[in-house]
């Protein structure tokens, strides 16, 4: 009896296991708000199995500025094939316990996709955050979900997922600190970071 109980334990604990890990995937939905975890995708060449060298950056300024309101805004400069200067959202929010792009990003999203698929060496890391409510470990699993999100929206415009490193903070850098519904709504983002 002691042998099959523990049989049962053990595949129901894989089957939850099993669950879990598919319920990562890209799919755009979420769960819960809590800290800080880092999934990288590493830069490496196929053909040799080497580490690609970390490539300059092209003309992107990665430095933003967030306002009061929690703006932020990515200035990317003139490319030598272009004329012109473009200001894009860096911030893109969530609603409660989710990891659902909004629509209203969509827009600014394809622009930095169309920017990463024609400067392919360009790289940015996206930053998943929560606001405070829920455990720590669940609000770092909700932030890399939504920054996942993120990442497989950019990549299914053209972005290449080599360009794009994922790391989630969960609640532990909050942009507004409060027990309000409008502090716990700035915290709830995604934040892309040029490098």
């Amino acid at each position: 009896m002691g042998i099959r109980k523990t049989r049962e334990l053990f595949l129901a604990g894989l089957a939850v296991l099993l669950l879990v890990g598919c319920g990562s995937q890209d799919t755009g939905e979420g769960e819960g708000e809590s800290g800080a975890v880092a999934a990288e995708v590493p830069d490496t060449d196929t053909r040799r199995g080497t580490p690609e060298p970390t490539p300059e950056p092209v003309r992107a300024v990665p430095e933003i500025g967030t306002s009061a309101g929690g703006d932020r805004r990515v200035l990317i400069l003139p490319l030598p094939d272009s004329n012109r200067t473009e200001e894009l959202q860096g911030l893109f929010y969530f609603d409660f316990d989710q990891a659902i792009v909004k629509r209203q990003g969509h827009a600014e999203l394809n622009k930095h996709a169309q920017f990463l698929g024609s400067n392919p060496r360009m790289r940015i890391r996206l930053e998943g955050h929560a606001d405070e409510r829920g455990t720590r470990e669940y609000n770092l699993a909700l932030g890399e979900r939504r920054a996942n999100a993120i990442r497989g929206y950019l990549v299914r415009q053209g972005a290449s997922r080599s360009q794009i490193e994922v790391i989630s903070f969960g609640e532990e850098k909050p942009v507004r600190a409060g027990k309000d519904e409008r502090s716990y709504a700035l915290n709830r983002r995604v934040e892309i970071v040029y490098r």
